[in-house]
């Protein structure tokens, strides 16, 4: 596989993660944001719970910079494949867990949580997303 076909395997991984991450938030609010609000109590617990699971990224991200790292090192040289598919790997795990604060909103639509705070949590997923793009150095 061509480094080119990895970019572009890449690319399309990270979005078809965004839209997964953000798509339950969108249909869930759609669907049952004017339903009434059975457990309002909730609202805040659960806004609090997808603000502290960005900090699940942290740990994730730094094994993300370090495979991004040891790719850039080794590009044209025979260990570069298996470097592409250490990042492919830790990246996946990443952007999984970027998900979350979305996935949690997604959940807290059912408690009445209100558009400005979900629309707060799709925007932290989508920076954290952002974090993960694949450099333009390792083209």
């Amino acid at each position: 596989m061509t480094r080119g076909e990895v970019r572009r395997r890449l690319a399309l991984q990270w979005w078809r993660l965004l839209g997964l991450a953000l798509a339950p938030l969108f249909l869930a609010n759609l669907l049952f944001g004017a339903a009434p609000a059975w457990l309002s109590v909730l609202q805040m617990p659960l806004f609090i719970a997808a603000l502290a699971s960005l900090f699940v990224s942290l740990p994730l991200f730094r094994a993300y910079k370090h495979a991004l790292i040891a790719t850039g090192q080794v590009l044209d040289s025979e260990a570069e494949p298996a470097a592409w598919q250490q990042l492919i790997h830790c990246r996946r795990r990443a952007l999984q867990a970027a998900g979350l604060p979305a996935w949690v909103g997604a959940l807290a639509v059912f408690s009445g949580l209100h558009a400005v705070p979900l629309t707060l949590l799709a925007l932290a997923s989508l920076v954290l997303f952002y974090l993960y793009r694949i450099p333009a150095q390792l083209a």
